[in-house]
């Protein structure tokens, strides 16, 4: 589903990783282990384009991945959790937020509207809809904001840190939401809780090389 050769990612002038090589294949759940600073992050936003390839191939659902307008089919197919969810919940309350995503897909707003209620049945947070997602614990923010992911059905999901700063029933709701799911995924994590319920296989980013 994915296939990374040789990449090389800098930002800002600066290497952040060099000469790795990634595959995602069907059913799996590839955990990216390493230091702060190793390019865990910058990974998975190169995965969708948002940081550019200094050298190397990717290749996302059989197609090489290359310039803007090759990721632009796959925001949505790629589902991106990102590390903070305040980053990513926009919509007034938590049914909006999750049929944003569905209506940018082209749904009519009825069907967006009842993609969302089905998603957030799925993850049970059905009783959150109307929330506010500003009123949200940390906990329900991380659901919230991976359902709406899931309500853009994607192929792949790539998850930034899923557990953060979240105490431990928030953290088991999380993990089982996203068991649940049976999606390929691509985790970047430094919980052992996460790796552990989780990972079918774990790929280590070594420290950040010099400039």
């Amino acid at each position: 589903m994915i296939e990374g050769r040789g990449l090389h990612l800098a930002r800002e002038g600066r290497t952040v990783i060099a000469a790795l090589d990634l595959v995602l294949d069907a059913g799996e759940r590839l955990f990216v282990l390493g230091p702060s600073g190793a390019g865990k992050t910058t990974l998975l936003h190169a995965l969708l384009g948002f940081v550019p390839l200094a050298a190397g191939t990717l290749a996302v659902f059989g197609e090489a991945r290359r310039c803007e307008r090759d990721f632009i089919p796959l925001r949505g197919p790629l589902g991106l959790l990102f590390q903070d969810p305040g980053d990513q919940l926009f919509g007034p309350t938590v049914a909006e937020d999750v049929a944003f995503g569905p209506l940018n897909l082209g749904l009519a707003p009825a069907q967006a509207a009842a993609r969302a209620e089905a998603t957030l049945a799925a993850l049970d947070i059905a009783h959150l809809a109307a929330r506010p997602v500003h009123a949200l614990s940390g906990g329900e923010q991380r659901l919230a904001a991976l359902a709406g992911v899931l309500a853009m059905a994607p192929r792949v999901l790539l998850l930034d840190e899923p557990t953060n700063g979240l105490d431990a029933d928030a953290s088991a709701r999380v993990l089982a939401a996203l068991a649940q799911t049976g999606l390929p995924m691509v985790v970047a994590s430094h919980d052992p809780a996460c790796i552990e319920a989780l990972a079918t296989r774990v790929l280590e980013l070594p420290a950040r090389p010099s400039a």
